[in-house]
């Protein structure tokens, strides 16, 4: 039982770091073709960045039929993927993007760091030089705000959709 659920556990802390990876070198890598409707303007309940959330949930099905069919422990395994799931949407979905009826606001000190990292996230448009790529962990605010004056001032690269508008708009404003 302990064992089981310290599996447990351990998948659902792994996962954060596995979200991280994805979401830096998958989403905002090649599957950037999927997750540009996360950056863009919801025009529905739903958006093409969605299929990621879709195979996670398959693949802890799959990992928890496994496992019941005695291929322990598995099953724990997939219950700590969708465990992460499930805390994603709720707290991704539903407090940082509001995407339900009812909207709550943030107002510990944990959940208000991961909606403002989240938001900073969001500043730069394009999928090149965001930051904060966690959904349960946001570095602290001002170390956000510092990788983002940073990155504003670096040369702009060809494949740099995003930070290419911020440059523009600190050009104009030096020579203003």
């Amino acid at each position: 039982m302990i064992f089981n659920f310290a599996v447990f556990l351990g998948t659902l802390v792994a996962m954060e770091g596995v979200g991280f990876l994805a979401h830096k070198y998958v989403m905002h890598g090649w599957g950037w073709w999927l997750h540009r409707s996360h950056h863009e303007e919801q025009l529905g309940a739903l958006e093409t960045n969605d299929v990621y959330l879709m195979v996670l949930a398959a693949f802890a099905i799959s990992l928890i039929v496994l496992g019941m069919n005695g291929h322990d422990p598995l099953q724990w395994v997939g219950a700590g993927v969708a465990a992460f799931a499930l805390i994603y949407v709720v707290v991704h979905d539903g407090i940082v993007h509001r995407h339900w009826p009812v909207r709550p606001k943030p107002r510990n000190r944990y959940l208000r760091r991961l909606y403002h990292g989240h938001l900073m996230h969001h500043a730069v448009k394009g999928r090149q030089n965001s930051v904060s790529f966690g959904f349960l962990y946001a570095p602290p605010t001002a170390t956000l705000k510092q990788q983002l004056r940073d990155m504003r001032h670096r040369p702009v690269q060809q494949e740099d959709e995003g930070i290419a508008g911020l440059q523009m708009d600190a050009d104009r404003s030096s020579r203003a």
